[in-house]
């Protein structure tokens, strides 16, 4: 997470940061059909998070759960 927020302190949007770790490497590995964002028939591979990453990068250090191939393998209960 910490290589996304020194993206944005270089002078990324917190949206172009979440891109570059996302799409853009899917695109440059020739994935993009099956991986890469979120949308139907593509492999569930992602991360949820408390808060919206796209206002503030830092929200990505609240973990929610963490998902590999549809099944979610690590889950951390909401902190108070």
């Amino acid at each position: 997470m910490r290589e996304l927020e020194f993206y944005v302190d270089a002078g990324l949007t917190p949206l172009e940061a979440v891109r570059v770790a996302t799409i853009q490497p899917a695109r440059w590995l020739g994935v993009a059909e099956r991986q890469g964002t979120v949308e139907p028939g593509k492999v569930a591979d992602l991360i949820a998070v408390d808060g919206d990453p796209t206002e503030s990068i830092s929200n990505l250090r609240k973990l929610r759960f963490v998902m590999k191939d549809g099944q979610v393998v690590r889950h951390d209960p909401p902190r108070a």
